[in-house]
């Protein structure tokens, strides 16, 4: 027997001081349509930011014109448009509303490039909303990339974490603030907490859970590895139990 193999697809080569754009949206249209303007914004700025030190940057797809907008917006959208990207490419994820970032963790998990998220700092559409939201899925797949953020994509700040990331394909953040919880002194309170912690892994709980990854938040789903350590357990509700159940 004989079967016909399927072959992967040729992608574009990855050419100097050349970065790759994309950007995730909504599900809901409306806010799409709505924030397309501000996207549009955001792009030029960047690209702009991006062209003063020497670079060329690639839109990886066109504006629908059934649409009228140029958001991935769908998770399969987003795996047809990594098609078009070459893997090693340096990649731009630029946010200017809320996205879905299921629509592009599929391409980011596999692109081996250096990743930048991006965002504007806006109070009507602020994309920096969006982006944490991404990063967070990011992080929680442990996928390394780089962050910066700006509200007209003119000032210092921004233009040199630009550069640092070309040159080096990483963003260093002042994080002086950070510091390492203290140990909790004894007290009836912590007493308490480690026995409930306690008798929780002991006994066990039941957590309902309906719309996992609710707004396309990766990040808010707990994988049963490490709830489970803790003696909480999911029960996954259905649609069609919870209707039926509403509706008599």
């Amino acid at each position: 027997m004989t079967y016909t193999l399927p072959t992967s697809a040729s992608r574009p080569t990855t050419a100097p001081k050349t970065a790759y754009l994309i950007t995730s949206g909504d599900l809901r249209e409306a806010a799409n349509i709505g924030g397309w303007p501000t996207q549009v914004a955001l792009e030029a700025g960047v690209t702009g930011v991006f062209e003063e030190l020497g670079w060329s940057v690639i839109r990886a797809f066109d504006v629908d014109p059934a649409t009228g907008h140029g958001f991935i917006s769908s998770q399969r959208m987003g795996m047809e448009v990594f098609k078009n990207i070459p893997t090693d490419a340096p990649l731009i994820v630029a946010i200017a509303n809320w996205q879905y970032s299921h629509h592009v963790l599929a391409g980011l998990r596999t692109h081996e490039g250096p990743i930048l998220t991006t965002a504007n700092f806006a109070p009507d559409w602020p994309g920096l909303v969006g982006l944490l939201g991404l990063n967070a899925g990011l992080t929680k797949m442990d996928k390394p990339y780089s962050s910066t953020w700006s509200v007209d994509f003119s000032d210092e700040w921004f233009k040199a974490t630009i550069k640092e990331w070309i040159e080096t394909g990483t963003i260093t953040h002042d994080s002086s603030h950070v510091r390492a919880l203290p140990e909790l002194p004894d007290s009836p309170e912590k007493q308490l907490g480690e026995a409930l912690a306690a008798q929780l892994r002991d006994e066990k709980a039941i957590m309902g859970v309906f719309d996992e990854g609710c707004m396309g938040m990766y990040n808010a789903i707990f994988d049963d590895e490490l709830l489970n350590q803790t003696g909480i357990y999911k029960e996954r509700l259905s649609q069609s139990a919870l209707y039926a159940r509403c509706s008599r």
